[in-house]
């Protein structure tokens, strides 16, 4: 799908990064000004959805005096309930939504739940669980549909079919508000002026077609500010991966047709386009242009590249999103692939959360209306398997596309052949996500059972700090369980005590555990009846184990915390490096307890190991983040020996803070006035290794 924005840029509203100006990528190898926002590089691929967890209760696990005063509750509803259309909130005890639903005629479907007999167990459990009904009345069906979408993803009902990923697709956008036209990788709110096209499934998929996209029609990727500062062109321009409109290499109407070229090709014209490019290297040939001839012949091979790498491109289907649902052991995968312009645009898998006693359709039905809550829908959704309400789906979503909007379980021809396509990569991905769920099932009963703990932990939170003699000091905490990293859950603290002796390691880490722990205490406070277990499939937010990176002393910092805070129930160990650092030689401090050593090549061990090293490494990035800001705010004046005359030969070579900031040692020396040993200095003054 490919959207117009020809408003002025506005700032990024709730939850949306701003762009990061001259924020600088890597591509192919070659580094140049990419607008991008760095919270999103390199996040798709690891943030994989999550399998949840199936609470597993026995049929009997509902007494009967609970039933009836759940349909008590509900028949009390039922008397005030009215006849038309509307969304209806099923809450417990402490009002916690259980099941938000939709109906037609809202009093007729409480009455449903309110018969003695012929619910199955999961309705069961949800009518004992039910204390009161909240009903909100529509004008028709679909705005109730659309309604009760919104509610499930916002409010998370235990009850309902869950969609457990919200992240936003990237786009590509040709920029429209400057005379030399970029092309860039996008997320969220579609505000900067220009042509948008998308969605793509991942930001490397992106990637791949931007490059390709560079090498065919040379489209600048640089920052304005980047583009701006050019004296001469950038390596980009030396191997053909742009035309160099920065320093006039080419013109205004050359690079304009350049830009029309790939807009043409992302907006489904590809066939003319290329046949275009054909007839002019014929004809340069002709004319015995041969260097012309072979640019031409290159471009050609760089759009076939992108159509070949894209996998399968229909024939018939020009715009459609494909969904195939496939189920196996109580778990369901959803498979969705996004064809735009003909062409494949990548495909993902989600794992919703849903009770074993969902059918595929029930699942289908509403992962779609959840999906398509935030997300424009194409003309056609080709589905695996018939959903009840399809009609009424389409007619929801012909309201938010602005268009009609079909939804169509295809029968024969080629549109079946897709959708079997997408099922049997539902099947493989669900079969890989449940093989790597038993593998890390085992990993925490055997870190269990190495550590002395009473059960394998649903929740470990690791700690770790980082600063440069004491300096952007910052903490920071990563969540693992039985779906392997929680990304979502990450925290990072800046360390903010005053009195805090720059450089003690000890101190930073209690006051981030102190942060954290105080601040659960408090929520546990406010909140004391809702606790982490009620939900199987919730995070808790509470941790079975907490490991510290550090030796014997970080453990005794942790431990004084604990006790202060009067917490015994959660496990403590600290991670110690072997000699020299060596990885395999770690030993294992707990409170009360002699020290362990693992066997070098026991899985708990590298298991243990992955956890230190992920925390490490978020940590680390996040301290980077901090410093740059304050570089960025400092300027070049922090820098030892670099006056104003150096400051200004500097900027003028390089154009921005960040291009000095990214510059090798040789690309420094290179600069009018900057001696090897200052070059060496500056550097250094980028590059310091935090502690």
């Amino acid at each position: 799908m490919t959207t117009d924005s020809s408003d002025p840029a506005k700032p990024a509203g709730p939850g949306q990064p701003p762009g990061s100006g001259a924020d600088m990528r890597r591509h192919g190898g070659v580094e140049t000004g990419q607008d991008v926002d760095p919270a999103t590089i390199g996040t798709d691929e690891d943030d994989e959805a999550r399998l949840p967890d199936l609470p597993d209760e026995p049929a009997d696990a509902i007494a009967e005096g609970t039933l009836a005063v759940g349909r008590a509750a509900i028949e009390h509803a039922v008397r005030h309930a009215p006849t038309s259309p509307g969304v209806y909130r099923m809450m417990n005890a402490a009002r916690d939504v259980l099941y938000v639903g939709k109906a037609k005629n809202v009093r007729k479907r409480l009455s449903s739940y309110a018969r003695p007999t012929g619910q199955v167990m999961r309705i069961a459990r949800m009518i004992a669980a039910t204390s009161t009904v909240e009903i909100v009345s529509t004008a028709t069906e679909t705005e109730a549909l659309l309604l009760e979408a919104n509610l499930i993803k916002q409010l998370r009902p235990r009850f309902n079919v869950q969609l457990r990923d919200d992240k936003s697709f990237p786009y590509i956008l040709i920029t429209g508000d400057h005379w030399a036209p970029q092309i860039l990788k996008h997320r969220g709110a579609q505000s900067r002026p220009g042509r948008y096209f998308g969605p793509f499934a991942s930001a490397g998929a992106v990637g791949r077609t931007i490059t390709a996209l560079q090498r065919a029609f040379l489209v600048r990727s640089c920052t304005d500010s980047f583009f701006e500062s050019r004296t001469r062109p950038c390596l980009l321009y030396q191997i053909k991966r742009c035309a160099g409109p920065c320093t006039r290499e080419i013109d205004f109407p050359g690079y304009t047709a350049l830009v029309r070229e790939a807009t043409d090709f992302l907006s489904g014209r590809s066939r003319a386009v290329k046949e275009e490019l054909a007839r002019e290297m014929e004809k340069a040939s002709d004319d015995l242009a041969f260097e012309r001839a072979a640019l031409y012949r290159d471009r050609l091979a760089a759009l076939s590249a992108i159509q070949s790498q894209q996998g399968i491109n229909p024939r018939t289907v020009e715009e459609a999103d494909v969904f195939a649902i496939y189920q196996e052991g109580g778990y369901s995968c959803v498979e969705v692939f996004f064809f735009r312009t003909g062409q494949n645009w990548g495909n993902r898998a989600y794992f919703p959360r849903a009770e074993k006693s969902f059918t595929p359709e029930e699942v289908l039905g509403s992962f779609l209306a959840q999906f398509y809550d935030d997300k424009p829908p194409p003309k056609l959704i080709l589905v695996s398997h018939q959903i009840e309400e399809s009609e009424l789906l389409a007619d929801a979503l012909s309201i938010k596309a602005g268009c009609k909007v079909v939804v169509s379980t295809p029968q024969r021809g080629e549109k079946k052949e897709l959708v079997a396509h997408a099922l049997t990569n539902a099947r493989e991905a669900l079969g890989r996500k449940l093989a790597d769920t038993a593998t890390q099932s085992r990993l925490l009963q055997g870190l269990a059972a190495a550590l002395g703990l009473p059960h394998a932990p649903r929740r470990i939170e690791v700690y770790d700090n980082s600063h440069i003699q004491g300096t952007n000091a910052v903490g920071a905490m990563i969540v693992a369980g039985p779906e392997g990293f929680l990304k979502n859950q990450y925290r990072k603290f800046n360390i903010k005590s005053e009195s805090l002796t720059p450089g003690d390691d000890y101190a930073m880490m209690r006051e981030v555990l102190e942060r954290r722990f105080k601040r659960l205490l408090t929520q546990k406070a406010a909140d004391p009846d809702k606790a982490d277990e009620s939900d199987k499939d919730a995070v808790p937010q509470w941790p079975d184990l907490v490991i510290i990176d550090g030796g014997l002393g970080q453990l005794n910092a942790a431990r004084g915390i604990f006790d202060a805070l009067g917490l015994s129930r959660v496990a403590l160990v600290a991670v110690a490096k072997g000699p020299d650092r060596d990885a395999g030689r770690e030993t294992l401090f707990l409170p009360d307890r002699p020290a362990i050593k693992l066997e070098p090549r026991d899985p708990v061990l590298y298991f243990i190991q992955r956890l230190r090293d992920e925390a490490h490494r978020f940590v680390i990035g996040s301290h980077r983040k901090l410093r740059s800001k304050d570089i960025r705010e400092a300027g070049l004046q922090e820098v030892p020996g670099i006056g104003p005359a150096r400051k200004r030969a500097l900027l003028h070579h390089f154009g921005t803070l960040k291009e000095i900031e990214r510059a090798s040692v040789a690309d420094l020396g290179k600069v009018p006035g900057i001696s090897a040993e200052s070059a060496r200095k500056i550097f250094d003054f980028f590059h310091a290794r935090p502690a």
